[in-house]
C-alpha cells in the first residue's frame, strides 16, 4: 500500500504544503508575503494573519496538483519549530485538526532537520543522485549558520554553528544599510555578479574551533560605509556592486574556512549546503571550485528547495512514517530549537 504524506511548513512567512508518495514529490505549493516588504523586515503579527488566509487554499491547491484525495494520506508532517510561534501556531493547529478528521498519525518536523533532508527529496525526471550517510552539510539562511554532521535522517551532530549573527541575517542587515530593499539576499546576490569581489576589504572573525560569527563584518562593513559617505555622499550609488560583491566574497569566504578545516578533521568528503543563503551563486560557485581543487563530492539544492518549503516537510516526514515515528497530538510548537 502507497506512503502518501502531506507536509505543511508555515514557521516563518511563507505558507507551503507538499504532498509525497513513496519517496516521490507529487506537489510543492507556496505561497509567498509581499506585505513585510514595506516594513524592511518579517512582521510577526501579519506573518501569522497571512498564514491563516493562505493555509486552507495552498492545502487545497497541493492535494489538487497532486491528484490526491485527503482520504489517501496515511499522515501529515507539519513544522514544529524553531520559527516564529505566531506563523508555527497556524500549520501545527491546522495539521492537528485535519490529522484528527481523518484518524491519521502526526509527524513533528524540526525546521533545520529539513532543510538538510531536503537534498532527498525525489521528482519525476530529476536525476537523484542523493548524499550517502556521514556526510557534512553547511545549512545557512537567515537564522542560521552551522555545520552538522549527518550520520543518519535521525542523526545530526552540530560541529559548529554561530555564535551571533547568522550570514543571512548580515547580508539583509548590510543591505539594508544600503537602502537596497528587502530581502536582501538575492539583491546582494544580483548586483554581486556585476561586481569586483576585491574591490574592498571587511573584517573577518577570529572564532575558535567551528563555530561562525557575522556581527564583526556587520559592524566592519557599517563603518566603513560611514566613513565612505562622508567624503561622497553619493557612494553607495556609485559603488554599490561593488560593495555586493566583496560583501558577498567576504561572507563566503569566512563560511568556506571552517567548511574546510571541518572536511579535515572529520574526513569527510562529501559536502552538501542547505538552507536559504544555499541560492546564493557566489557560494554555489565555491562549492564547485573546492570540489575540483579539494575532491569534495558536492550537493547543492535545486533552487525551489533552498528556501521554505513543505517538500522538504514531507520527505522527512516519510522517513520518519518508515520508522513509526510520530507524535501525540498535545506536542506544542517551538520557537527556538537545534538539531
Amino acid at each position: 500500500m502507497s506512503v502518501v504524506i502531506l507536509g505543511i511548513e508555515s514557521s516563518c512567512d511563507d505558507t507551503s504544503a507538499a504532498v509525497i508518495r513513496d519517496g516521490y514529490l507529487l506537489s510543492n505549493v507556496v505561497a509567498s508575503q509581499a506585505v513585510h516588504e514595506a516594513y524592511g523586515g518579517v512582521v510577526p503579527e501579519l506573518a501569522s494573519r497571512a498564514h491563516q488566509q493562505n493555509i486552507v487554499p495552498v492545502i487545497h491547491e497541493a492535494l489538487k496538483r497532486a491528484n490526491v484525495k485527503k482520504e489517501e494520506l496515511s499522515a501529515v508532517a507539519f513544522t514544529r519549530g524553531p520559527g516564529l510561534m505566531g506563523s508555527l501556531l497556524v500549520g501545527v493547529s491546522f495539521a492537528k485538526g485535519f490529522a484528527r478528521s481523518l484518524g491519521i498519525p502526526l509527524i513533528d518536523i524540526n525546521h533545520l532537520c529539513g532543510h538538510v533532508m531536503a537534498h532527498f527529496i525525489q521528482a519525476e525526471g530529476d536525476e537523484f543522485d542523493p548524499p550517502k550517510f556521514p556526510f557534512l552539510c553547511l545549512l545557512v539562511s537567515g537564522g542560521n549558520s552551522q555545520i552538522v554532521l549527518v550520520k543518519a535522517y535521525n542523526q545530526m551532530e552540530i560541529l559548529g554553528q554561530t555564535i551571533d549573527d547568522a550570514a543571512g541575517e548580515a547580508i539583509d542587515k548590510c543591505s539594508k544599510v544600503m537602502g537596497l530593499g528587502y530581502p536582501g539576499g538575492p539583491i546582494i546576490d544580483k548586483l554581486a555578479r556585476q561586481g569586483n569581489p576585491d574591490a574592498y576589504h571587511f573584517s573577518k572573525p577570529h572564532i575558535a574551533d567551528l563555530n561562525y560569527s557575522f556581527s564583526g563584518l556587520k559592524t566592519s562593513f557599517l563603518y566603513s560605509l560611514r566613513k565612505w559617505i562622508q567624503d561622497d555622499p553619493d557612494f553607495i550609488e556609485h559603488h554599490k556592486t561593488d560593495l555586493a560583491a566583496s560583501l558577498e566574497h567576504t561572507v563566503v569566504d569566512i563560511l568556506m574556512d571552517k567548511l574546510r578545516k571541518a572536511v579535515k578533521q572529520t574526513g569527510v568528503t562529501e559536502v552538501a549546503v542547505a538552507g536559504g543563503v544555499s541560492a546564493n551563486n557566489g557560494l554555489r560557485n565555491a562549492f564547485r571550485e573546492h570540489a575540483e581543487k579539494y575532491g569534495w563530492k558536492i550537493f547543492i539544492p535545486k533552487f525551489s528547495y533552498t528556501t521554505d518549503n513543505a517538500a522538504m516537510i514531507a520527505i522527512t516526514g516519510y522517513y520518519k512514517f518508515l520508522d513509526k515515528d510520530f507524535c501525540s497530538i498535545d506536542m506544542p510548537a517551538y520557537s527556538r530549537v537545534s538539531l
